[in-house]
């Protein structure tokens, strides 16, 4: 049976990978959207190679007629002399063909991994991955930005309310009722913020953007909230003291995760 061990894990990293992307949503957690098509090929490509390495091994069998998985010889014929043919032992006294086939039987607790993001699929990046990300600013330099859509509450994302914040020498956050999104994190003084994390492509390129609230108590870390409140200027245009963006909160609601919990970068 454990000639058939790189076939068993080929499947089983398959079969987590169509999980999580074909039969679910859970791959916004690791990736963004576009990238949907190739992870659902990439799936199916393993199972079906992992399948192929079954019947191959299957087959290999057959023909030269293995022994059983602890390495015992087959072809049982006796010699004249009543001995086991092909079982003479080497110089050390050691029968002969006693390795086993398969490897070691430890090379099973390789399929672990793969059996536990099938059956588990962690969570999204949360407030431990953006507590290690230096604050992270828009690259754009101060200048004028796009009006904002008419009309009270807005919703902005973190990033974008954060460029505004820092840069935007029209101050078109002035006098604005914005909606924010994100889940919580704090600082050591109790302060706290609603943060997002932002991707180009993957979980592994993540960084974050976040913005302090003031005026409403802190809930649990790693809560997701929709904060609305108006932005609370601070610090020079540019300046390091207007980072994070403060927004003077009217109401926080708890909400569930969304299924993309990622900004686009």
């Amino acid at each position: 049976m454990r000639r058939y061990g790189p076939a068993v894990l080929l499947a089983l990293v398959g079969a987590a990978i169509l999980r999580v992307s074909l039969f679910s949503e859970l791959y916004l957690r690791y990736v963004q959207a576009g990238l949907r098509p190739y992870l659902v090929v990439s799936g199916a490509a393993l199972v079906l190679l992992g399948a192929a390495v079954a019947v191959v091994t299957s087959r290999a069998d057959e023909e030269h007629g293995h022994g059983d998985d602890d390495g015992h010889a087959g072809h049982g014929h006796r010699d004249d002399d009543g001995h086991a043919g092909h079982g003479h032992g080497d110089d050390d006294g050691h029968a002969g063909h006693g390795h086993g086939p398969g490897g070691p039987r430890v090379a099973w607790f390789l399929t672990l991994p793969a059996l536990a993001l099938l059956l588990f699929p962690p969570p999204a990046l949360g407030s431990y991955s953006a507590e290690r990300e230096a604050a992270q600013r828009a690259t754009r330099g101060v200048g004028t930005f796009p009006a904002l859509p008419s009309g009270n509450p807005v919703d902005l994302t973190l990033r974008e309310f954060g460029s505004r914040a820092v840069y935007d020498s029209g101050r078109s956050l002035q006098g604005r009722t914005v909606r924010l999104t994100g889940f919580v994190t704090r600082d050591g003084d109790g302060t706290w913020y609603v943060t997002r994390l932002l991707v180009s492509c993957c979980a592994a390129d993540a960084t974050a953007a976040k913005a302090e609230v003031g005026g409403a108590q802190a809930p649990p870390v790693d809560t997701w909230v929709t904060v609305t409140g108006t932005w609370h200027p601070e610090g020079g245009l540019g300046s390091d003291a207007a980072w994070p963006p403060v927004i003077d909160a009217r109401s926080v609601r708890q909400v569930p995760q969304p299924d993309s919990p990622y900004e686009k970068r």
